[in-house]
């Protein structure tokens, strides 16, 4: 048997702030600043607008831990985290976690604007209040509901680029929440166990493993299908952008449809959350391509696509 790779041990400061939560959330801001009129942004506000994101997501995550220090000290996959096995203290957690909050909150508000500072609080408020205190040991739909928190960043991106909320940060915002619970599920799949012993009400436990996978496909279908609306939310680009997503969604739904055909086995279900972070990611990736000046002519606005499917409606 060969023995599985060791995880790199990071400093409990570092650990507690979740950085590997971090880039996908950075993506999604990007995201949404490409989605705006407003893009490309000057270098240095772009740069403080995801140094704040940064540093909000990590205050966000150190509260987490905090909150769940308790929860994760009788699981046997997080027994071993920096706060339940003593080696961070939760006075300097939290300590940590305010100094985090307050440093991007002035960061965003100096060289950002008020609106991009207010909407970064506000997700650290729905992932820590609503998300981890609230919605996540009391209801199988935790995930669903509490999702928000994760879609917040590209309506930060957007006011970031424009100073107000457009309409594609909205999308890329709907975007992420329902491609969130696809995502989480086949991870939850793979921890229901960790789940069931600490009685969190994660739908495979509640549910069980078919039931589970049928509402990730129905996720995944609404993911691919609001994936596409991509082509006219994009001020430009969006046909480049429409060309390149579909294998995209193929893989997504070629991955959903393995795990459906064996609903237990463990190693379809990695694959799918793999994908899903990779999907995410790539998506991103699209929209920050189909603003290049060399993409601008691959636009379709929403007239147009209409009148293109005007012969195929009759």
């Amino acid at each position: 048997m060969v023995p599985s790779r060791a995880r790199l041990r990071l400093p409990p400061w570092l650990e507690i702030a979740k950085p590997r939560l971090i880039p996908l959330l950075l993506a999604t801001t990007l995201g949404g600043m490409a989605l705006s009129e407003g893009w490309p942004l000057p270098a240095g506000r772009l740069a403080a607008t995801l140094a704040g994101g940064t540093l909000a997501a990590a205050a966000a995550g150190v509260l987490n831990c905090l909150w769940e220090q308790g929860l994760d000290g009788r699981m046997q996959r997080t027994s071993n985290r920096a706060l339940p096995s003593g080696r961070l203290s939760s006075r300097t957690a939290f300590a940590l976690a305010v100094t985090l909050a307050l440093a991007a909150t002035v960061l965003l508000l100096t060289t950002v604007n008020g609106l991009a500072a207010g909407l970064s609080l506000l997700g650290l408020c729905s992932y820590v209040l609503l998300y981890t205190v609230l919605l996540k040991p009391r209801t199988p739909q935790n995930i669903v509901i509490g999702g928000v928190a994760g879609a917040i960043p590209p309506l930060v991106g957007s006011a970031a680029a424009s100073g107000q909320l457009e309409l594609g940060g909205w999308w890329l915002f709907a975007l992420v929440m329902v491609w969130t619970p696809a995502h989480f599920w086949a991870l939850a799949l793979l921890l229901r166990e960790d789940y069931r012993s600490v009685g969190i009400p994660m739908l495979p436990v509640v549910a069980g493993s078919v039931v589970t996978v049928r509402a990730i496909g129905h996720y995944a279908r609404a993911t691919v299908l609001l994936s596409l609306a991509g082509l006219v939310a994009l001020p430009a680009g969006g046909l480049l952008y429409g060309l390149l997503v579909l294998p995209f969604n193929g893989r997504l739904l070629q991955l959903v449809a393995d795990l459906k055909r064996d609903p237990d086995d463990p190693q379809r279900a990695r694959r799918l959350f793999a994908w899903s972070i990779l999907y995410l990611f790539g998506i991103c990736l699209l929209l920050l391509l189909s603003r290049l000046p060399a993409a601008e002519s691959f636009s379709l606005q929403g007239h147009e696509l209409l009148t293109a499917a005007l012969p195929f409606l009759h």
